[in-house]
C-alpha cells in the first residue's frame, strides 16, 4: 500500500499539462507525480526540473541518461525509479543487448569508455556516504566536458530525489513499468514492490 495515494490525472489542470512530457519519455504519467500534486507547486517544480535535467545540450544521449538513472536507482535499491529508467533507455533507443549488459558495464564492448566513466560517477555519485574520489573524477574529465558533467551529475541527482521519494512513499508501479520490469530486468534481482533491504 502506498503511503499517500496518487491523485487522478485530471486533478490538476496545470501538472496535466506539464506532465505530458512523460507520454513520451514512459507513455504514461508516473504515479510519483500523482502523489505529488496533492501540492502542485512539488508537482510543477519537479516536472520542470524533470524536463530541464533531461534536455540534451552536449554529447550525453536520453539513452544514457536514462541508464544513468537506472544505475543510480539500482545502487539505492529503489524498484520504482529502476522499472522507470529501464523502460525509457528502451524506449530512447537502448537495445536489448546494452540493456541486458549494463552490470557487466566494465568489461563490456557494447560501452565505450566515455559511458563506463560516466558509469563509474554515477555509482560513487549515488553511495551513501559519496564514494567519488579524485581517480574518478580525473577518468570523467578525460571524456566529458564541464556543461555535460553537470547534466550527468544533474541525472544523479534527480533520481536521488525520486529515490527517497518512491521508496518512501512505496509508490505503486504502474503496468507499463511492471512489464518492463519484468521483461527487462530478468538478471537482476528486481521485483514488484518497495525496497526491502
Amino acid at each position: 500500500m502506498p503511503l499517500v495515494t496518487p491523485l487522478p490525472q485530471d486533478a490538476n489542470e496545470e501538472v496535466k499539462a506539464l506532465a505530458t512530457f512523460f507520454n513520451e519519455t514512459l507513455g504514461f504519467c508516473p504515479n510519483s507525480v500523482l502523489t505529488m500534486q496533492r501540492r502542485p507547486h512539488i508537482a510543477k517544480a519537479f516536472i520542470n526540473l524533470n524536463k530541464a535535467v533531461m534536455e540534451n545540450h552536449g554529447r550525453v544521449t536520453s539513452e544514457q541518461k536514462r541508464l544513468i538513472g537506472y544505475l543510480t536507482s539500482a545502487n539505492t535499491g529503489c524498484n520504482y525509479c529502476q522499472a522507470h529508467t529501464i523502460l525509457a533507455a528502451q524506449r530512447y533507443g537502448g537495445s536489448d543487448e546494452r540493456l541486458a549488459a549494463i552490470w557487466q558495464f566494465r568489461e563490456s564492448a557494447l560501452f565505450s569508455a566515455a559511458e563506463k566513466a560516466a558509469f563509474e560517477f554515477a555509482l560513487a555519485a549515488s553511495s551513501v556516504p559519496n564514494a567519488v574520489d579524485e581517480i574518478i573524477e580525473r577518468n570523467l574529465t578525460l571524456h566529458w566536458d564541464e556543461g555535460e558533467i553537470v547534466e550527468i551529475l544533474g541525472v544523479i541527482s534527480l533520481f536521488g530525489y525520486l529515490n527517497r521519494w518512491n521508496d518512501s512513499m512505496a509508490t505503486t508501479l504502474e503496468t507499463g513499468a511492471i512489464n518492463a520490469g519484468e521483461t527487462l530486468l530478468t538478471t537482476s534481482d528486481w521485483q514488484v514492490g518497495k525496497h526491502t533491504q
